[in-house]
């Protein structure tokens, strides 16, 4: 175990990029792997992800989405059949050229992601009308050679969940991606506890070979978006790249719809930066894998006893509870510990406290201590842990607000991306060529047009040419 003080972590205020590497390895998250751009996720931080999978598969499978599994290597012809798709992820692949000590004759994609192998299996399965909706997601990792990379945020290797649907119609294929869309949206919203904004991308930042690609975006400290997590009508693009078609209600054939939505580990990186500051990590309890810590401020049996006690009535009532019994280590190192950590509350258990039937909690979004009687603390505790989930929501919502901004002047725009970035709203034109001279210009690409966005009359914001909708800037984390 990796024993620190307070004092050893960076600081957030001083250098964000500094401390959040310090917390993603003192809070036992993650840890470099052998492999550079590669990292190992460590049970802590494994079981933040296993909350996200209890989560999602909670929503999947109560609209019939079902889990399944997909081999890791795909033939590099296979992934050549839909051209803007291999054409997209060209630079990011890595491929097996030799196998048993043998020349491959057609190289295998170490998987980017699975539309490919994954619809060549549905070729297989759909033959009529009867068997659409396939509705099926799958956990697994993926691999894309990046050349900058960051724990958690930028990974050669990172896990997600990828779901990929065939309907027989266009409607209902729509349908699904945006029930997927609003599935991550309270992720982020109802457990990450981070406001975000959801809407549609540019063709040029679209999923290579989908129709239209949506997408949550959050706001980082320091303005940068986030790409929070997408979600892609396919169209018929890879049904008729790969002929996967079936007999329609009538008897004509005709090529499935489809869909493909993934939410990644990138994810936990929003997490840790968005709610995290001097002191470490800070966790909603809602995503917290474990919500309480009890700590005895010594191993006497009677506060064992009742820390026991107390482990027992929390989790009856669903709270996720920990008792830190370790003798190793002093109470100050403890907390310090737990902080870091990002416990959400902490309850300290004392002897002259526990004489007079109190507890000390300790709230690690405001640092607050506060005292309730023993036996409120079926109430107390889940209405507290309710509390600093609404708090840290609160502000990051308040954040987010405060730091998207609206301009019809480039040179306010530009000002903005130099200073203190953030999201912007401007009218644009919708040009790929007006786009790409943004992003020279200021670094910042659109990262969405939101949704139920109504047409209205303007003039984009750079070329000064007449624009229909207002989007979301900012420059790229």
């Amino acid at each position: 175990m990796v024993h620190f003080e307070k004092k050893e972590l960076k600081k957030k205020s001083q250098n964000i990029s500094d401390w959040y590497t310090d917390v993603v390895l003192k809070a036992e998250l993650a840890d470099y792997a052998p492999v550079k751009g590669t990292m190992v996720i460590r049970p802590y931080g494994y079981a933040i992800w296993e909350r996200v999978q209890e989560i999602l598969n909670r929503m999947m499978k109560k609209e019939g989405v079902e889990n399944a599994y997909f081999p890791l290597f795909i033939p590099y012809s296979l992934l050549n059949k839909e051209k803007e798709h291999i054409k997209g992820f060209s630079p990011e692949l890595a491929i097996v050229t030799k196998g048993g000590g043998e020349e491959l004759a057609d190289p295998l994609v170490v998987r980017p992601t699975s539309e490919t192998i994954m619809y060549e299996m549905y070729k297989k399965w759909i033959q009529s009308w009867r068997d659409l909706p396939i509705l099926i997601n799958q956990w697994n990792n993926v691999v894309r050679w990046e050349k900058r990379t960051y724990l958690f945020l930028r990974t050669l290797e990172f896990l997600w969940q990828e779901g990929h649907c065939a309907h027989a119609t266009h409607e209902e294929s729509r349908e699904m991606v945006l029930k997927a869309l609003d599935w991550y949206r309270q992720v982020y919203e109802n457990y990450y506890a981070i406001s975000v904004i959801t809407g549609i991308k540019s063709a040029a930042e679209r999923f290579a070979g989908a129709v239209s690609t949506f997408s949550i975006e959050a706001l980082m400290p320091g303005g940068k978006a986030l790409q929070g997590a997408t979600s892609h009508d396919l169209g018929q693009n890879f049904s008729k790249a790969q002929d996967v078609t079936f007999q329609d209600k009538s008897g004509k054939m005709q090529h499935v719809w489809q869909n493909s939505w993934g939410f990644s580990t990138r994810t936990l990186g929003a997490l840790i930066l968005v709610h995290g500051d001097d002191n470490g990590l800070v966790l909603p309890p809602k995503i917290a894998p474990v919500q309480v810590v009890i700590v005895p401020v010594s191993q006497e049996s009677s506060l064992i006893k009742l820390a026991d006690e107390l482990s027992e009535r929390l989790e009856k009532i669903n709270i996720r509870v920990k008792i830190d019994k370790r003798e190793s280590i002093s109470l100050g190192r403890k907390y310090n510990y737990w902080e870091v950590k990002g416990m959400p509350l902490r309850i300290e258990l004392g002897k002259k406290e526990m004489e007079q039937r109190l507890l000390t909690l300790a709230r690690r979004d405001t640092q607050e201590k506060s005292q309730i009687v023993v036996d409120e603390v079926e109430k107390k505790v889940p209405q507290i842990l309710d509390e600093i989930q609404n708090n840290l929501f609160n502000k990051a919502k308040k954040f987010l607000e405060e730091n998207t901004h609206i301009t019809k002047d480039f040179a306010e725009f530009s000002q903005i991306m130099e200073t203190s970035r953030g999201f912007i709203k401007a009218y644009w034109c919708e040009d790929a060529k007006c786009e790409a001279e943004i992003k020279a210009k200021t670094k910042a690409t659109t990262r969405v047009m939101p949704l139920k966005s109504e047409e209205s009359k303007g003039t984009c914001i750079h070329c000064g040419n007449s624009a229909r909708h207002i989007w979301y800037f900012a420059q790229a984390y």
